[in-house]
């Protein structure tokens, strides 16, 4: 499914995303949120080897970045970055890998309530996943080995809610699910592919200039 869908999503998303970023700035219509955000991998992961080893990748939490622009009081573009997320990978319950990633995500966002205190808001885009760094721990099921992780690309989903703290601040809390799966391979060779499919938590601060 996924094969399917993002060769269609995509060039759309850039033909809409491009043609509304020509729309002229006006006052408060920029916005910077900075806080915790938190990856959080569904459990089950997938099997690798043929089904010899069940896959479970854990959650870390790190500093959000997000840059954004309300081209309507109701509609917004936004890109999501963070500081490089570290996690470890459990193979049949024992840590065999740690590996970082970074995952830039563009989404339109959609807010119900742009004069309300409290705006709830939906979001739609697009996910790229960065993959590095993979290394095997020491004594693990796979030590001694050169481990790769593909890189992913898949849709995203969001849901939030922004609370006016202020004429230009905010407090924002939402909820995102990135579709990333991703090849790993063992000396070169596929083994099989993880279903990391995360749920991605966030609370941030936002200042509108």
């Amino acid at each position: 499914m996924k094969s399917r869908i993002v060769p269609v999503i995509a060039p759309l998303f850039a033909a809409v995303a491009l043609s509304l970023a020509a729309v002229p700035a006006q006052a408060n219509d920029w916005f910077v949120r900075v806080g915790a955000v938190t990856v959080s991998p569904k459990s089950d992961n997938g099997a690798l080897a043929n089904g010899a080893l069940s896959a479970d990748i854990d959650n870390d939490t790190q500093l959000g970045l997000i840059l954004g622009r309300h081209l309507s009081p109701n509609l917004a573009i936004e890109l999501l970055a963070a500081t490089p997320f570290t996690h470890t990978a459990r193979l049949n319950g024992a840590e065999a890998v740690d590996f970082k990633h970074l995952p830039p995500t563009l989404s339109l966002q959609w807010y119900f309530a742009p004069e309300s205190k409290v705006n709830p808001f939906v979001g739609a885009g697009l996910n790229y996943t960065l993959v590095y760094d993979e290394e095997p721990v020491t004594g693990g099921p796979v030590a001694g080995t050169k481990i790769g992780i593909d890189n992913s690309f898949g849709v995203a989903a969001q849901a939030g809610l922004l609370v006016k703290l202020s004429d230009r601040w905010d407090l924002v809390l939402d909820a995102r699910y990135l579709d990333i799966d991703a090849d790993v391979k063992v000396n070169g060779a596929k083994v099989g592919t993880v279903n990391v499919d995360p749920m991605v938590y966030g609370l941030t601060f936002g200042y509108r200039f």
